[in-house]
């Protein structure tokens, strides 16, 4: 693995895997770490910095509150005081039963430290109770101190005890951790039997939702990577997939498919559609392709203003693209002022 690495929510398929597939390049190995909350939500009465739970704190969705997520057996009351958001509550009457060995109140104390949750974040008490609940076998708890390992640069011993936590959680079927071993046995030793036992675990993550996970099964089905057969129109399925959970690189990939026609039927609107989502989330590639396809008028009526605007934005971050720099000149100073103005709003 790269010395160094961020081990983080949302991040998209690593270097490793991108140059194995000949996919875009990449970052990193995504996992549910939890939200950097700061000293976030509580009740009125918490300690100073944070805030009160019922309206402004970050009340976790149905995922992050499932009961499964912190074992087998949930912490009754403290659960509850959780899923209500009345999180020093929850803290408090975690607390004993997690000093006392129970496995579900340790992850829940873990969790509750990490995203700062009625009490003021503390990254070291949420790895002693990760640790803790990790080695009664939680996946979740697995997981996360697995991750917490990984932060920095770890040592050998480290890395060793990460991968196995790791492996644990995913074999138990935990999505995250699933995607995150199948990154790291790509990371750890590139190549062609690492790339094949990976994709079974892409699979499964892919399967239980995690929008990282099937773009790079749709990698492995493009490029028939890893003993997989190469099928682009199921490819194009997961792709699809990825796109809808507002995967950005996926989306300017998919609207690349679609006007090309790869994996089925050519379709221009569907084409800009995709690739205007991807820019106006932030991609600097769909940015310029955006521009592109208002110039050309592909999937939608002409519209100079707007491709010059959206190159701005694109040049801004970085991108210049021969092109569309020959059809920048090729506009008036009234029209590049006008474009510069339309840009900043785009931001």
């Amino acid at each position: 693995m790269t010395a160094g690495r961020t081990y983080r929510a949302g991040t998209v398929v690593s270097a490793a895997l991108a140059a194995m597939l000949v996919c875009a390049p990449a970052t990193g190995i995504a996992a549910q770490m939890p939200a950097d909350a700061g000293t976030a939500a509580g009740e009125a009465s918490n300690t100073t910095g944070a805030r009160p739970a019922t309206d402004n704190g970050p009340v976790p969705d149905e995922t992050s509150v499932a009961p499964s997520r912190f074992g087998e057996r949930p912490p009754d009351e403290a659960f509850g005081a959780y899923q209500r958001g009345l999180y020093l509550t929850a803290r408090n009457l975690a607390l004993p039963r997690a000093e006392k060995g129970d496995a579900a109140a340790q992850t829940l104390l873990a969790e509750i430290y990490a995203r700062g949750l009625g009490v003021p974040r503390d990254r070291s008490k949420a790895a002693d109770w990760y640790m803790k609940a990790a080695k009664q076998g939680v996946p979740e708890a697995q997981l996360q101190y697995a991750l917490i390992l990984l932060q920095g640069k770890p040592d050998e011993a480290q890395k060793e005890q990460a991968r196995s936590l790791m492996k644990a959680a995913a074999d138990a079927g935990n999505g995250n951790a699933e995607f995150n071993y199948a990154q790291l046995l790509i990371d750890e030793r590139p190549g062609s039997q690492n790339i094949k036992e990976a994709y079974p675990y892409f699979l499964s993550a892919a399967q239980k939702g995690i929008a990282d996970a099937q773009y790079a099964v749709s990698q492995y089905l493009a490029n028939g990577t890893g003993g997989i057969t190469q099928d682009y129109a199921e490819a194009r399925k997961w792709l699809t997939k990825a796109a809808r959970q507002n995967y950005d690189t996926a989306q300017f990939e998919l609207g690349n498919w679609y006007l090309h026609g790869v994996g089925g039927k050519r379709d221009l609107e569907k084409a800009f559609a995709w690739t205007l989502r991807a820019a106006r989330a932030g991609n600097v590639a769909a940015q310029a392709g955006v521009a592109k396809l208002y110039w050309g008028a592909l999937g939608t009526d002409p519209n100079e203003a707007e491709a010059a605007a959206w190159y701005i934005v694109a040049r801004r971050a970085g991108l210049r693209d021969r092109a569309l720099d020959d059809f920048w000149e090729g506009l008036t100073q009234e029209e590049q002022r006008a474009a510069l103005d339309r840009a900043n709003q785009l931001r």
